[in-house]
């Protein structure tokens, strides 16, 4: 297993056909990410925080009818920033990307949003004009860091005295022929940790259990592979993504977070080339080394 590292803030999306462009608006310090997939990408997706902000996720659940995905958006802007996908829906029509219907193509569309408005401008927040120019901008590499849904990313305010920034996360591992590429925007309550912090609880050194600000706090984001799986694979790669916000993040899934992830495979490794148990180990090492990548913090007194 090779995990490859994002070097100068500039990331790879890995997976073949899938296609990464951001919007940031650095004054208002808000934005939106999109990942564009290859026709037949099978998705589906898992949500543990608390106070979600999603578009279109329960069409992701294992007992619903659609089974592909033609675009993921991540965006600032909390519930307002949601309108993002609009635009991306218009830019996947004009491309005749969507599923087949009687009356025309529907394009499948999922949003997620991360709560920003306390920093920056937050009467700004993502549109479907922004939404559009992200889908249009989208390439094979693309900007780590504060950007896209990221630019107004917050972490580390679970009893820390202030924030401190987050932003937009990637990692890819690959296992033989198999790819695993993650994608987060990360605006956490918890803090990036090393497990000292909870070893601090265990041994009772820890005795100021801090406050948390409720709906300011999310991680949001993408598993992609190029393996060849189920609806129901794609779930059990999503929650292994979730492992790996639990590795890396301290408290994750909280109340007060929307923590979610969309695992998507494209299925260009064929079928029975990969077991299931190792891409989902390797969502988990990926999701771990991406937010690894950003500084650790630890709550107030710690």
């Amino acid at each position: 297993m090779t995990e490859e590292p994002t070097e100068s803030g500039i990331a790879d999306a890995g997976v073949d056909g899938v296609l990464v462009g951001h919007y940031t608006d650095a004054a208002a310090r808000t934005g939106c990410t999109v990942m564009l997939f290859p026709e037949g990408t099978v998705a589906s997706g898992e949500i543990r925080g608390g106070a979600p902000a999603t578009r279109e996720f329960g069409l992701l659940g294992v007992d619903r009818l659609v089974e592909n995905i033609h675009a993921v958006v991540l965006s600032g802007g909390s519930a307002y920033g949601l309108a993002a996908a609009d635009g991306v829906v218009a830019h996947c029509a004009e491309h005749d990307i969507g599923f087949p219907t009687a009356s025309g193509r529907v394009p499948i569309v999922i949003g997620m949003s991360l709560f920003d408005l306390g920093v920056g401008d937050g009467s700004v927040r993502p549109t479907a004009a922004d939404g559009r120019a992200a889908a249009e901008a989208a390439t094979s590499s693309f900007a780590t860091g504060p950007v896209g849904a990221g630019a107004g990313a917050t972490m580390g305010k679970w009893g820390a005295e202030e924030a401190v920034p987050g932003g937009v996360v990637a990692s890819t591992v690959r296992v033989g022929d198999l790819v695993v590429s993650v994608l987060y925007g990360v605006n956490a309550a918890g803090h990036v940790d090393d497990g000292s912090i909870g070893q601090s609880i265990a041994d009772g050194s820890f005795d100021s259990w801090p406050e948390n600000r409720p709906f300011e706090n999310t991680t949001i984001g993408v598993v992609a592979t190029n393996a060849t799986l189920t609806k129901t694979e794609c779930l059990l790669v999503a929650q292994g993504a979730h492992d790996g916000f639990a590795r890396a993040l301290f408290p994750p899934h909280l109340r007060s977070d929307g923590d979610a992830v969309v695992a998507a495979a494209t299925g260009t490794l064929p079928a029975g080339d990969v077991d299931l148990d190792v891409v989902r180990t390797a969502a988990i090492v990926a999701t771990e080394s991406a937010i690894r990548r950003l500084p650790p913090t630890h709550p107030k007194g710690f």
